[in-house]
């Protein structure tokens, strides 16, 4: 695993099902008549494909020349372009997809600025990024000079002082967190949860224990035990006038 890989995360290669149940959640929150969608960090392009199904122009936006590539060779149309400077006019874009990118991003604040520059009126903007209530960091962690690849248990519980020190890499949120980056954008809050993974390599090995997983865990999303899910789903709306911080319906954070 290089920094790079470790700073920027891994895109995704195969589909899998907790990434199609990921996009049946975003197809959810998809504007009506829809034309052009976004995908921040697209990275292979694994969404922006399907997502141009629900949209009619999907475009990727990568950071990372090589993946960049990929995603295009792929037929896709991809920008190369950074976050805090979106490529596009203002009020262009009917939605705006950022999955697990946010935490990964050189400024979260800018990035969400622009994310609101660049939506329509009433257009959507879909994010999942990590739940700091989550007991593993995915991400892994830097130990000793050397980066830990793996998900490492509790570090997330820590303090920041010494969260930040294992995993400066990566960013994690709490619901508190994830909704004062867009106090005063003129965004509203439409859906706010956290859910739990699809446990993919489990259930490739052990297909029984991954649906029991499954079946529990997607429960307790009904439920205040939610607070403990792997990722945030946040969906915002471009209102006329600035919201103020989000005021998303009361929840565990």
């Amino acid at each position: 695993m290089t920094e790079k890989a470790a700073s920027r995360g891994q895109p995704s290669f195969v589909w899998r099902f907790g990434q199609q149940r990921r996009l049946a959640m975003i197809a959810d929150h998809v504007p009506p008549g829809a034309q052009l969608g976004l995908d921040i960090g697209c990275g292979l392009g694994m969404y922006t494909a399907p997502l141009g199904e629900q949209v009619g122009l999907a475009i990727g936006l990568e950071v990372e020349w090589e993946r960049a590539v990929v995603a295009h060779g792929r037929g896709l149309t991809v920008a190369l372009a950074t976050s805090e400077q979106l490529p596009l006019p203002a009020g262009s874009v009917d939605l705006v997809l950022l999955h697990e990118v946010l935490e990964h991003v050189a400024d979260d604040e800018a990035t969400l600025r622009e994310v609101a520059r660049v939506l329509a009126p009433g257009g959507r903007a879909v994010i999942f990024v990590p739940n700091r209530r989550w007991p593993f960091e995915t991400h892994g962690i830097w130990w000793h000079g050397r980066y830990r690849f793996g998900n490492i248990p509790l570090v997330n519980y820590l303090p920041d002082p010494l969260r930040n020190r294992l995993a400066p890499h990566v960013r994690t949120y709490t619901a508190a967190s994830l909704r004062a980056l867009g106090a005063d954008l003129p965004l509203a809050v439409v859906s706010h949860t956290r859910i739990f993974p699809g446990y993919d390599n489990l259930a490739a090995r052990r297909p029984a224990l991954g649906r029991l997983l499954r079946a529990a865990t997607y429960a307790l999303e009904r439920t205040p035990l939610r607070c403990f899910g792997l990722s945030h789903f946040l969906v915002l709306a471009r209102v006329d006038q600035p919201a103020g911080p989000f005021d998303p319906p009361a929840a565990p954070a």
